[in-house]
Parts: structure tokens; C-alpha cells; sequence
């Protein structure tokens, strides 16, 4: 395009002094340029190519409106704003900004971030938490439109749920068997507000980094765990005692039962063995009631007898006599065993005095 048809021979922007006054002659400068670049040279085709880079712009503009969505991603469309649709992992288009506009949102990555803070529990006892919170934005619709700050907002109840639960808990539940409890009731109080806001966040884990107490309590605190763990081992040796012990005296107890069961049986049966002999010895007494008398008061003599010491001799005349023991021979022959023979322990020979019985016999008694 030529410099001089602007009338003056020359560039006029690089005229010293001399400075546009129309408005409408810029514009034609620009267009000319533009015109000559197209492939123009006059003041004919300067309304064509600002046609075409018009349409040019308007193609490069739609071309802004491509955008992917990966597998973990989903895609908030929103037009002027407002919430459009939700798009799926692929290769997508949407009208260029700033007509519509697109939030990628990661619902599978999960993300986390440390939480350190001092607190109270429920004995006026000052802790240090430590701790570090996993999440993942599950719903991305909410995450984008219900809360404006979703990642601040996880903070801000972290530190609610937390101090909700220490300040229910003494110190020492804290750092000692209570402290794997933390994690999940934090979790579920953190959870439950978070589903209340609608922050489209969901909380995976909680870590416990450190819980410590004031340095002046330690000693304490160690000496309460000491007395825990003795606890716990005078609980579990108990225990141990018990399971051994129980068993057994179940076991003592049932034979017992059992042997009173067959002494009581076996009393029984001898009792009514001896109703029936006694039964039967009645009948035959009734039969010959001088016979079964004198049966009866021999086989009672003779069972006596047997018991006894002492030996009586049915003899007639008088004086005394001499008696030989065979009663303790044989007794003292079955005892001796390898100690020594039966002849070598043989008693001395007893006196034998005479006695006159009732019906006039004399008998012979050895003392």
C-alpha cells in the first residue's frame, strides 16, 4: 500500500508536528494494511479482507471451546454462570468464552493436607494434635456451586469435628487406649457436616501424626501408663488362672455327682438285696421257726468270731491247758513276707483259764 495517499507525499504518523485528526482515516489506514496483507492493494478490496479477518477471528474463537476431559475428570459446563451439564471423559466442545465455560474437576484423586492445632480435652488438659486429612471431591456439581471455598471450608470443620472430640476425652483416654478412636469419630462428625454444606467433598482417611501433652505432666502420664499395662497383664494372668482352674472344678464337681449318684444307687440296691433276704429268711422262718433261729444265731456267732482274737475251747474237765495260736500263725505267715519265715515268729504259748457256762459246760478261754 502506498504511503502518499494520504495527500501529503509521506507516512503521516512519522510527520513531525502533524497528527491525525479524523477518526476515519485511521480506520482506512488499518484496513489498506490489512487489505495488502489479504492480498489487496486498493481501496476496493478493503472491505473484503475485513471481511475474512473477521471470519478468521470467529474461527480461531470457536476453536478455544475444544477442550478434553480425562478417565479421573469430569467436566462443569456453565453458561453465563449457570450449570449447564456435567461432561464425561473425551474429546468435548462447548461455546468459547465467554458464553460458556468449563470446570475440570479430578473425582478420583485424592488430595490431602496437614492440620496441626492446641486444644482443651475434658479435663481442662492442654494437647498438641497433629494430623494429616485425605479427601477426594466426589461430586463435582456441588463442588463447584455450593461452596465457595470447598479446600478452606474442609479446614474450618476439620478443626470443628476435631475439637468436638477432644474436648469429650480426657488426656490420658487421648494418648493412651483411646487414641485409635480419634481418627474415626473425627472422621464421622467431619463427614456428617460436610454432607450437610454440600461441599461435594468426601473424607477418606485421618492419619494421626503425633498427640503429645505439657512436659510437666509426663512422668505422670508414664506412670499411668505403667499402671495400665500391669493392669492389663494381672487381667490377662486372671484370666489365664481362670480357664485352668474352672474346668477342673467342674470337672472335680461332676465326679463327685457322679460318685455320690452310684453310692446312692448302690445303697439303694444293697438295701433292697437285704429287704429281700430278710423277706425271704422270714418266710422259712415262718416254715420252721427253731430251725431258722438257730441258724441264724450261729452264722451271726461266726461272723463275730472271725473278728476276734480271742479263741474258746468246748472241753470237758478242769485245770488249765496248753494252747497253740494257729489263728495268729496264720495271720502272721501271710504278713511275713521276705522278712522272715512263719516259724521264726511264732507267738509264745498263751494260759488257757476254764470257764463253766450257763448250761453246765465248762469252756476254755486263752487271754
Amino acid at each position: 500500500m502506498a504511503n502518499n495517499e494520504s495527500g501529503n507525499g509521506g507516512d503521516p504518523w512519522k510527520r513531525r508536528g502533524n497528527k491525525p485528526n479524523d477518526l476515519d482515516q485511521i480506520v482506512q489506514h488499518w484496513q489498506k494494511r490489512f487489505g495488502s496483507i489479504l492480498g489487496g492493494g486498493g481501496r476496493r478490496s478493503g472491505g473484503s479482507g475485513g471481511y475474512a479477518l473477521i471470519i478468521m477471528l470467529l474461527i480461531a474463537w470457536g476453536l478455544t471451546g475444544f477442550y478434553r476431559i480425562d478417565e479421573a475428570e469430569r467436566g462443569v459446563v456453565q453458561q453465563f454462570g449457570a450449570y449447564t451439564e456435567t461432561t464425561l471423559p473425551g474429546l468435548r466442545w462447548h461455546l468459547p468464552f465467554p458464553i460458556e465455560t468449563v470446570d475440570v474437576v479430578n473425582i478420583q484423586e485424592v488430595n490431602n493436607f496437614n492440620f496441626k492445632t492446641e486444644m482443651l480435652t475434658a479435663n481442662e488438659q492442654y494437647v498438641l494434635m497433629d494430623l494429616v486429612v485425605q479427601y477426594r471431591r466426589t461430586d463435582p456439581v456441588k463442588y463447584s456451586f455450593e461452596v465457595q471455598d470447598p479446600e478452606i471450608t474442609l479446614q474450618d470443620v476439620t478443626e470443628s469435628a476435631l475439637r468436638s472430640v477432644v474436648g469429650t476425652s480426657s488426656l490420658a483416654d487421648l494418648i493412651g487406649e483411646r487414641r485409635a478412636e480419634i481418627p474415626a469419630r473425627t472422621i464421622e462428625e467431619l463427614q456428617e457436616t460436610l454432607t450437610a454444606y454440600g461441599a461435594g467433598l468426601t473424607v477418606t482417611s485421618i492419619n494421626l501424626k503425633d498427640v503429645n501433652y505439657p512436659k510437666r505432666v509426663e512422668d505422670a502420664v508414664a506412670d499411668t501408663q505403667r499402671a495400665r499395662n500391669d493392669r492389663d497383664r494381672y487381667i490377662l494372668e486372671a484370666t489365664t488362672y481362670s480357664n485352668d482352674i474352672i474346668p477342673r472344678a467342674r470337672g472335680a464337681a461332676q465326679r463327685v455327682l457322679q460318685e455320690a449318684e452310684a453310692y446312692r444307687e448302690r445303697v439303694i440296691a444293697d438295701a433292697q438285696g437285704e429287704a429281700g433276704r430278710f423277706e425271704a429268711l422270714l418266710v422259712e422262718y415262718h416254715k420252721a421257726p427253731r430251725v431258722t433261729r438257730d441258724r441264724l444265731y450261729i452264722e451271726a456267732l461266726e461272723d463275730v468270731y472271725s473278728r476276734t482274737n480271742k479263741v474258746l475251747i468246748d472241753s470237758e474237765g478242769s485245770g488249765n491247758l496248753l494252747y497253740l495260736p494257729l489263728d495268729q500263725l496264720i495271720r502272721q505267715s501271710r504278713g511275713a513276707g521276705s522278712s522272715g519265715s512263719a516259724g521264726s515268729q511264732l507267738p509264745q504259748i498263751g494260759a488257757v483259764s476254764e470257764n463253766q457256762g450257763e448250761d453246765g459246760r465248762t469252756r476254755r478261754t486263752r487271754e
